[in-house]
């Protein structure tokens, strides 16, 4: 028996089991995969759009040689704050169910079974991309997530999307001779893109180096080719490899079985007290990004860390 159960061991989970030791509460974090699996399996080379501080947790110093951090530092940040607090976590352990009966929580894993007063679920969103449902998306030539620009040198790599992740794997897959093709559906790169990063996007396409097709979609991925459509026109293109990076979503049936309400406006957002955080469910909490269902822009590190406060401040004074 558990005070806390927290489903998802990313940096608001961390966060929300600093506040719960804090507070006198037992506790255990629940991830499925490695310590913040989530960053562990971002791009290689990726630099977070914030600065060090507005990552910290806690009032823990993030010291960063960068002016933002890489990839490598952070996950060497969190798992230090993991490691020298003790914080109590259970890696490679899934949570597959969670069933409330008399104000307890029974959480069922792939491992063992739990029962907790409450829960916070702080399992992001990296886990589930949002498929295009296209002939072919499920070749071996087709991937939904990026790891290292070495891989595609020399090799003619389709990027579909224009927001930060699909801008840059264009970029450094280009920096590695790789002859890369952008598929955009709107006009333009997005606007969200890192504003350090959106000039040189930018010139590469004007000067020919990326090229990229706007206003356009993948209508199918062949093994050698991949046929587009543009302007009512098709397009074929030679190819050896698709990123299909064109985002990722939470995972709506595992709130769904738990009995949280989701907006039918198509956002999907889930119910919940903005000021406590917890959902429709008595005793089931929401932190992090998963709170703004499909709109997954709008809550970071920076902004969701308070979650973890608010939502332990309400436990103890209920």
């Amino acid at each position: 028996m558990f005070d806390v159960i927290i489903v998802g061991g990313g940096p608001i989970g961390i966060a929300c089991a600093l506040e719960a030791k804090k507070n006198g509460l037992s506790y255990l974090i629940l991830e499925k995969g490695t310590l913040v699996n989530s960053l562990y399996n971002y791009p290689s080379n990726m630099t977070f759009f914030s600065t060090s501080e507005k990552l910290e947790l806690d009032e823990i110093p993030f010291i960063s040689t960068n002016p933002k951090p890489h990839k490598q530092e952070a996950l060497e940040y969190y798992r230090r704050i993991v490691t020298s607090n003790h914080l109590k976590i259970n890696l490679f352990e899934r949570v597959e169910k969670i069933e409330t009966e008399d104000n307890l929580h029974k959480i069922t894993t792939s491992k063992a079974s739990y029962r907790s007063k409450n829960v916070i679920i702080a399992t992001g969103f990296y886990d589930i991309p949002n498929y295009l449902n296209i002939p072919g998306e499920d070749l071996p030539k087709v991937a939904h997530y990026y790891g290292d620009p070495h891989f595609y040198a020399t090799q003619k790599t389709i990027v579909v999307g224009a927001s930060n992740s699909a801008v840059d794997a264009a970029l450094e897959i280009y920096r590695k001779g790789g002859d890369v093709t952008m598929v955009v559906r709107g006009p333009a790169i997005g606007e969200r893109v890192k504003y350090w990063v959106k000039p040189d996007i930018d010139n590469r396409i004007d000067e020919g180096s990326i090229k990229a097709v706007f206003n356009a979609e993948i209508k199918e991925i062949k093994e050698t080719e991949v046929i587009i459509i543009s302007k009512d026109e098709e397009q074929v293109l030679e190819n050896d490899w698709v990123l299909l990076l064109t985002g990722y979503r939470p995972n709506f049936e595992f709130l769904k079985n738990i009995g949280i309400d989701l907006s039918q406006d198509g956002k999907k957002i889930p119910q919940y007290d903005p000021e406590s955080m917890e959902s429709n469910v008595k005793g089931i909490y929401l932190a992090g990004v998963i709170c703004g269902g499909t709109e997954t822009h709008k809550w970071f590190i920076e902004n969701s860390r308070v979650h973890a406060k608010m939502i332990v401040q309400n436990i103890v004074k209920s």
